[in-house]
């Protein structure tokens, strides 16, 4: 898909059964851009499969960013555990234990506000999705939108994999934006 598909959604399921056909109507989707407008939130989808040749060994992303309407101090980042956060464990690192066992051994949780995160992922479903995906990063970053000079606080996700098949998909999506409302609350 070459331009960026405008989806107006009363909810998050509305905003997902346009998206669903889309990615059905495309088996073979290579990119995937969407503006989604719902519940007076805008979301951006972005996906690029890209897959190489000759010598390059592609790649692959999917991305979810959304700007939060309130500004607030809060941050948080998380991500999958690897090797090298096996080390910096053993070796003392600090990372946030949550009290969730399943979702501490696979993540990597940094915060400003500990309380705040452990609400966040309170929710067993919610932890489930990121316990159970690999190579990606959650949090709350700081962008100067085109046109402003002030910094405004955006909820991104990053996978790095092209999600195009609407059963992967669909979870992900769906917790983005749960933690999206619960961040707006």
């Amino acid at each position: 898909m070459e331009t960026q598909k405008m989806i107006n959604g009363s909810s998050v399921n509305d905003s997902w059964q346009q998206i669903e056909a889309d990615l059905q109507a495309d088996q073979g989707i290579l990119n995937y851009e969407a503006l989604i407008n719902q519940e007076g939130k805008t979301i951006k989808l972005y996906i690029d499969i890209d897959l190489g040749g000759g010598f390059e060994g592609g790649s692959e992303i999917t991305q979810l960013s959304a700007p939060l309407a309130v500004a607030t101090p809060f941050r948080f980042a998380l991500h999958d555990e690897d090797f090298l956060d096996s080390i910096g464990k053993f070796l003392g690192m600090e990372d946030l234990h949550t009290g969730y066992p399943e979702f501490d051994k696979h993540v990597i949780i940094k915060t400003n506000h500990e309380t705040r995160v452990r609400e966040l992922f309170a929710n067993p479903e919610l932890r489930s999705v990121f316990t159970n995906l690999k190579d990606f990063d959650f949090g709350i970053h700081l962008h100067t939108p085109e046109g402003s000079d002030d910094e405004q606080p955006y909820l991104e996700l990053n996978v790095n994999l092209g999600l195009t098949a609407p059963e992967l998909l669909k979870p992900v999506y769906i917790a983005f934006c749960q933690v999206l409302a619960e961040l707006e609350k």
